[in-house]
This record gives structure tokens, sequence and C-alpha cells, in this order.
């Protein structure tokens, strides 16, 4: 169960992202990403407090429905926000006023039945994935890299789960150590070099900056094996001896061809880009 409870992702609303994580063997939803969504509002955070804060005021029983769970942030760490099931983002749709409440209903719906059926075929889950990716424009052969890198991923946050590491700031902490030993900057600085906010880091990476990222976090994962580290003290030290493993390839590879791995290129639209620029 432990391991649902981190399990989080992107969901897509009429081009909207709506955050969501596994709790309790359900999908909780971002209340300010269900706000964001169904009103277009420039800041869905301030929205949600007004409401919040008149929902209250009037005795509505609907943000005992919300609970503070942990999801992905704008820097990248992971960080507490309101989220609601399925019944409670229902009962939440029902005083915002928006054209899009109906639609809205039909796309939570649809996205609860598909995780009944990701419970019965865990594959489904993966090949769900892979369609989005698809959707969104990847290549087959990114998309590939970026699965596989999934997979070794959730093999090491496994292993630092068997090894007494904690979930949440534990993580962030040695996943910071990797990427500041195989890139030389921290996840949330690789972030800003890409200018990305919300968005996820690993999504907005090329081939070579995904085979590093692999790379570094398989070393550790061997690294913690070897020497059985156990705890955060020792799998710390493992997590910068697999990054370096990673850091010593990476700038062999850029003396050899005279280009940086790590670059500000991502796969932000195009016209997201145009509205920074103004």
């Amino acid at each position: 169960m432990d391991k649902e409870i981190t399990t989080t992702k992107i969901a897509i609303f009429q081009k909207r992202e709506v955050r969501k994580v596994i709790h309790n063997n359900e999908w909780w939803f971002s209340v300010i990403d269900v706000c964001g969504a169904l009103t277009d509002s420039i800041d869905a955070g301030a929205y949600w407090r007004k409401l919040k804060q008149r929902l209250k005021d009037e005795g509505s029983e609907v943000v005992t429905f919300c609970h503070g769970l942990k999801l992905p942030a704008p820097d990248g760490k992971m960080r507490e926000t309101d989220c609601a099931n399925t019944e409670g983002v229902f009962r939440i749709i029902q005083s915002i006023p928006s054209p899009k409440a109906e639609p809205f209903k039909r796309w939570l719906a649809k996205v609860g039945y598909e995780r009944v059926k990701e419970i019965e075929d865990p594959e489904l889950a993966t090949k769900r994935t892979r369609a989005l990716y698809r959707a969104k424009g990847y290549s087959g052969a990114w998309i590939e890299k970026r699965m596989r890198g999934i997979e070794v991923r959730a093999t090491l946050t496994n292993e630092w789960k068997n090894r007494g590491v904690k979930e949440g700031q534990e993580y962030a902490i040695l996943t910071a150590e990797i990427s500041k030993a195989t890139f030389g900057i921290t996840p949330s600085e690789y972030q800003k070099l890409k200018g990305l906010k919300r968005e996820n880091l690993r999504d907005h990476m090329d081939d070579l900056e995904l085979i590093f990222t692999m790379l570094g976090e398989a070393s550790t994962t061997e690294i913690a094996k070897n020497k059985n580290a156990q705890g955060l003290k020792k799998n710390k030290i493992a997590a910068k001896e697999g990054g370096s493993v990673a850091g010593k390839a990476r700038k062999d590879l850029e003396r050899k061809t005279g280009k940086k791995v790590s670059t500000s290129r991502n796969y932000l639209p195009k016209k997201k880009r145009v509205k920074k620029l103004k």
C-alpha cells in the first residue's frame, strides 16, 4: 500500500494538467488543479483559498472531503496540497459555476473507471502512459527511454525503501545527490535551466539526459546493494558514488564532442514560450 500512496501522475483535461495521486487504492486529485481546469483562473490557488473559506463560512461539509497529500510542486519537490477523491471533487464542482462542469464530470468518471481496470491489469497503466506521451508528440525512441527510466527509478526507490530510507524528504535528498554528481546541478536548478515550473523535469530531457539519469540511478542501486547501505547516511554516500559514475561518463562525452549534455532545451509548447517573451 505504501508504494501506491506515492504513485503520482499528471492527467490531462482539455489541455489542462491535473495532478493526481493514489491514496487508499483510489485516485485523489489536486483541488487547485481542478479549480484551474474549470475556471481558467490565472491564480487557481487563490481561487481555491477563497472558495474554501466561503464554504467553511457557509458550514458546508465539502472541505471535509479534502486531505493534504504530497504532490510534485513547481520547484520539483513533493509538497502537501489539498486533494479530494472522485466523490469529493464532484461535490466541489457543484460549488463552481463553470460551463466545463459537465464535461469534467464525465472525464472524472472515466478516470475512476480506468483506475479500476488498471488494478485488474497493471499493464494497462503502462500502455496508457505510452499513449499519453505519443499524444504529446514524443518520438517512439524517446518514449521507450522514458519508460525504461521509470522502471529504473522504481527499482531504486524500492531499494531505498527496503534499506530504511523514508519516502518524501529523504528520497528528495538522495535524488539531489545523484543529480549533482551526474550533472553538476540539483533537480530544482535543472528545472530553472530548462525554464520549467510545475512540469516533470524528466519529461523535458532529451535522449542523452535520460540515459545519464538512468545510469546514475542504476549505478546507485547496484552500489547500495553491494555495500548493503542502510539508512539515509549510508545511502547518501552510495548516491554520490552512483551519480559520479554517470558524471564521469558525461564529462568524458562532453570532452570528446565539445557539447554540453545538460541543456535548456525542453518540450514546452511554443506558444507558452512566446507568452514568456511577451
